[in-house]
Order: C-alpha cells, then structure tokens, then sequence
C-alpha cells in the first residue's frame, strides 16, 4: 500500500482514549492533517446556525458578569469549542487544548511522561479504566480495564465530568500520590487505590521466549501506533524477525490492553499473519461507501501456530486484527470480550497548537457487522482474569493460550 495510500487510512484509537493521564492516553495517535487552517479555509463557515446567541451570551458575560475583570477569554473560547465537540454525544469525537494535544502526542509517540499511566473512556455515561499500561504504577496498584472511576481523592465523579476533566484531576508530577475509589469489574463495593505517579515510557511492542522449552514467543503489541506509521512497521517487522531467527512456530499474540492505533497498522500486522485474499477489513465513510481491505501477501508469520489474547481493554485496530484472524480461521481468540470500538478519527491539528479530533469512518469486521459494544470480538475460548488472580500475581488467561498453542 503507497505511503500516500496509508497516511489517508486513519485510526480508531480507543475512545475518548486518555492515556494521558497519565496522563494517563485517549485511545495511539491519528494520522493528522497537517493543514488544518487550509481544510477550514475549504469548509468555511456554516450558514444555518444563528450565531448571534452566541454572541450575545459572550457579551453579556464581559459586561455584566460579577468578576468580569478577572474573566479569561482564552479559557472560555476553549470551554465552548468543547462544548460544541461534546454536544455530539460521540465518546471518540474530542477538542484538545494545545497542553492536552501536547501531552497526548507524547504518550502515543511513546516518548516519556509522568502520571499514573492509564487509559480512560466511556462506558454507560461513566468514566472508566479502558486500560492500565503494562508495567505502569496504576497497573502495579491493582487497576483494571473496566474499573469504574467514583472518585479522585475526595472529588466525586458526576456524570457531567467529562473525560478529559478527570484526566486533569488524576495527573500530576512524579512521586506525588493520587488516591482512586474505583469498583471492580463483578464486585459490589467499591475499593480505594493509592497509586504513586511516577515517568512513564510506552513500548509499542515487545517479544518474549517463554515455555518449558522456550519455544513460545509471547508477542506483546501494546499499541498500534509510534510515532509514525512507518516506524511502527518497522518495530512490528524487527520482532517478527526476531521470532524467526528463533526458529520458533508458536506465537501468543497479546493484544490484550491494546487501545489501538494506526488502522493501516492493523492492516500490515494482518498481511504478515494471512495468506493473500482474506477481507481484514472493511471502511464505511460518511457517505455509507464500503471500501474492503484484503490481505495481499503471505506474510512472515504464515507458517507459524498462533494465539491471540484480548480483554475489554483490547480496542479499535487490536479488536479489528483479532477479529480478521479469527473470522478467517487463522488463529483462536482466547480471553474476554473486547471492548467494542469500531470508529475511526481524524486529528486535525489547529493554529494555536490545539486539536480536533474528529469521527470521520466506521470500521466493520469481514462479516459485514459494526464493531461496537453489543458487537465485539467475543473470544473462542472465555477465560476471566479475575482480581483475585491479579493480586496473586497469576495470569490463567496467558496459561491457558499456552495450553493451546502447545496442542
């Protein structure tokens, strides 16, 4: 696929994701428009809306407010272009300031930053863990994909918080503390979690020989995305090749807390893993127009033996790969069920160093459907990762993909 080609592919990167938390990250990093000022010069303005109310509650605000010396026009021309994005109602469409586009082009592009280190969305009108980052503080104090957040230190969540609101509550320097009350996925009563913050750098991907005989390569994608499209290849291909100097024919690929990324990402991974013909997936624009992506090699891990592990914290380009291996009957999903988001979106990168990031595509799986939370990739094997076995340190769902694997 030409570069030109792919860098129009955007992604679905998990929800309102926020790994900048950590920031905490909301959801890899969209392919931007770089010239975003010569994209509104073409849209224009709108000529139904009556723009005058907006202008009247502006001025009244400036004349009349109590404090209106104090009054910080910046702040409240941001408040309502976030006002606007969030009369949507779509979770994966977002208005960043240039601080928050800053921070969440560091967590995608993996580079280094301090907070907790998790990735946070929507779920039923609350705010929820999507995912922890391996090895990150909030992973190692014992949050969950699927957590729901109640409250930071002693401020209650209410359900006109947006995301990006609790992020701003939940981050902060390193060494400093943040306590979450938060409920557990299946349990009754909520628990309070200290987590201490600390510098953070997000590996897209990892490889690791495990097994008795080390014959295993447990193939960790955390992401899929860098800072670029290309660099991402080009560490997907490094593994790979690592896996084959190897020798090795059994792969557990570990998409589990992957939020997603670059779709073409997915794409690529998935003409490693399939021979030539098979849909991986399907584009749905504005328009309602289909355009079907198929697999256009055998790839490099074609003749390998593969697994592949995904929870609910397993999003948008990792639910869009599981699927494909699965529906083509290449690999055996075990796990739980993913998260279900099947759109894509577009960031546009604004003048003053701000960014929209905006649903523009729908992803459908080979079969035609939606991916979405009443259609997600449902594992061929279920197997819950309780918290129990969290505290434990035990990890069934990888045991039992080694049960598998090894058949």
């Amino acid at each position: 696929m030409p570069e030109q080609k792919k860098q129009s592919n955007i992604f679905g990167y998990a929800l309102l994701l926020v790994v900048v938390l950590v920031l905490g990250i909301f959801i890899g990093r969209n392919v931007s428009e770089k010239d975003a000022s010569s994209v509104l010069n073409r849209i224009g303005t709108s000529r139904s809306a009556d723009m005058g109310i907006f202008w009247q509650v502006w001025n009244l605000t400036k004349r009349q407010y109590v404090d209106a010396d104090q009054l910080n026009e910046k702040k409240m021309v941001y408040g309502a272009t976030k006002g606007l994005v969030e009369s949507l109602d779509d979770v994966g469409t977002a208005f960043l300031d240039p601080d928050e586009t800053k921070e969440f082009n560091n967590a995608s592009q993996g580079k280094s930053f301090e907070g907790i280190g998790a990735e946070l969305g929507y779920r039923d009108k609350q705010i929820i863990i999507v995912t922890p980052i391996e090895g990150s503080p909030a992973k190692s104090a014992g949050i969950r994909p699927g957590d729901i957040i109640l409250k930071v230190d002693d401020y209650s969540i209410s359900a006109t918080d947006s995301v990006y609101d609790i992020v701003a509550k939940i981050r902060g320097e390193a060494g400093t503390e943040v306590q979450l009350t938060v409920l557990h996925t299946g349990d009754r009563e909520p628990v309070e979690i200290k987590i201490k913050r600390s510098q953070i750098t997000v590996p897209s991907m990892t490889v690791e020989f495990i097994g008795k005989n080390r014959d295993i390569a447990h193939f960790k994608v955390s992401r899929f995305t860098e800072e670029t499209l290309s660099t991402w290849e080009k560490e997907w291909d490094k593994n790979v090749a690592k896996i084959n100097s190897e020798n090795i024919n059994k792969v557990i690929l570990d998409l589990r807390g992957n939020p997603g990324g670059f779709f073409d990402a997915a794409i690529y991974a998935g003409n490693d893993l399939l021979d030539e013909g098979f849909i991986i997936s399907q584009q749905v624009n504005a328009n309602g127009e289909i355009e079907k992506f198929e697999s256009t090699k055998g790839g490099n891990l074609l003749d390998k033996k593969v697994i592949v592990l995904v929870d609910t914290g397993s999003a948008s380009a990792s639910e869009i790969l599981a699927g494909a291996l699965q529906q083509a009957k290449r690999a055996v999903v075990i796990g739980g069920k993913t998260f279900g988001k099947g759109t894509a979106q577009r960031i546009f990168d604004l003048t003053d160093g701000s960014s929209l990031h905006l649903t523009t595509l729908k992803w459908l799986l080979p079969d035609g459907k939606n991916i979405n939370k009443d259609h997600s990739v449902t594992p061929d094997i279920e197997v819950k990762l309780t918290n129990e076995d969290f505290q434990k340190g035990i990890d069934p769902q990888l045991a039992r993909a080694q049960e598998e694997v090894n058949k």
